[in-house]
C-alpha cells in the first residue's frame, strides 16, 4: 500500500512537472510573439527594403500621386483655374487673339478659352485607369530605378509607357467635349473673323490635337508635382512601407 501510494505521487510530480513546463513553454511562445510584433512595429520603417517592399512601395506612391494629380485636373476649373497648366490659344492663333481683342471681340476670345480648358476637363477623367494600369505593369527593376532615379523619374516612366495610350483615349474624348462646349464654334467664329481681314495669313489650326497634347501635357506636369512631393516631404510618406522605401532612397543620395 505504501508503495502504491509513493508510485501515485511519483506520477503526479511527473505530471505536474511536464504541465509546468508545457505551460512554460507556451507563455515563452507568446512573449517571443509579442515582442517580435512590437519590434516589427517599431522598426518597419526602417532599414533596408527588400526589392519587393520596393516594388510595393513604388507602386503604392504612384497610384497616391497620379490618383490626386488626375482628380485635381479632372474637375470644372481644373485647368482653367491652374495656371500652370491652363490652356491658352494655339501658338500660330495668338495673334489672331491679339488682333480681334483690339477690335472688342474679348468675349469671342474668351469663349475660346474657356472651352478649349474644358474639353480637357472633360478627357482628364479618363487619365486615372491608364496610369493605374501602367503601375499594375511595372517591373522590379523599373521600381527600383524609378526609386533611386532622379527627382522626375516616376514622370519619365509614364510618359515613356503611357503617352501612346493617352492620345488615342483622350482624342476622341477632346472630340467629343469640343463640340459638346462649342469650342469648335467658337473657334472656327474666331477664325472666320480674323481670315476676313485684309492682308492677314489664314489660321487653321486641328483643336483636337492642340488640346489632346496640352491636356496630356498638364497631367504629366501635375503628376510631378506629386513625385516631388512624396520624395522631398517626410509628411506625405502616408505608411510605413512608404518611409522606409524613401527614407531607403534619401539615405542612398545623400
Amino acid at each position: 500500500m505504501k508503495k502504491i501510494n509513493i508510485l501515485s505521487a511519483s506520477l503526479a510530480l511527473i505530471l505536474f512537472t511536464t504541465l509546468n513546463v508545457q505551460a512554460q513553454i507556451k507563455l515563452s511562445n507568446i512573449f517571443k510573439k509579442i515582442t517580435e510584433k512590437q519590434g516589427a512595429t517599431t522598426t518597419s520603417a526602417t532599414g533596408t527594403p527588400s526589392t519587393l517592399e520596393i516594388g510595393q512601395g513604388i507602386k503604392e506612391a504612384l497610384q497616391i500621386g497620379v490618383s490626386a494629380g488626375a482628380d485635381r485636373l479632372s474637375v470644372k476649373d481644373g485647368f482653367l483655374g491652374n495656371l500652370a497648366v491652363k490652356i491658352l490659344m494655339p501658338p500660330e492663333a495668338q495673334k489672331v487673339e491679339k488682333t480681334l481683342r483690339s477690335i472688342g471681340l474679348n468675349k469671342l476670345c474668351d469663349n475660346v478659352i474657356v472651352s478649349l480648358n474644358r474639353a480637357a476637363e472633360d478627357a482628364a477623367t479618363e487619365a486615372k485607369p491608364i496610369f493605374i494600369s501602367a503601375i499594375k505593369q511595372m517591373t522590379l527593376t523599373d521600381a527600383t530605378n524609378i526609386l533611386l532615379g532622379n527627382n522626375d523619374a516616376a514622370t519619365a516612366y509614364f510618359k515613356r509607357v503611357t503617352t501612346s495610350q493617352l492620345m488615342q483615349k483622350f482624342s476622341p474624348i477632346v472630340t467629343t467635349s469640343l463640340n459638346k462646349v462649342n469650342a469648335t464654334k467658337y473657334y472656327s467664329d474666331l477664325t472666320s473673323q480674323y481670315n476676313r481681314l485684309p492682308l492677314v495669313k489664314p489660321v487653321n489650326t486641328n483643336l483636337t490635337e492642340y488640346v489632346t497634347q496640352k491636356a496630356i501635357d498638364g497631367l504629366f506636369l501635375e503628376v510631378a508635382k506629386e513625385e516631388l512631393k512624396i520624395r522631398g516631404n517626410f509628411s506625405s510618406r502616408s505608411s510605413t512601407l512608404l518611409q522606409k522605401v524613401f527614407g531607403y532612397a534619401d539615405k542612398k543620395k545623400s
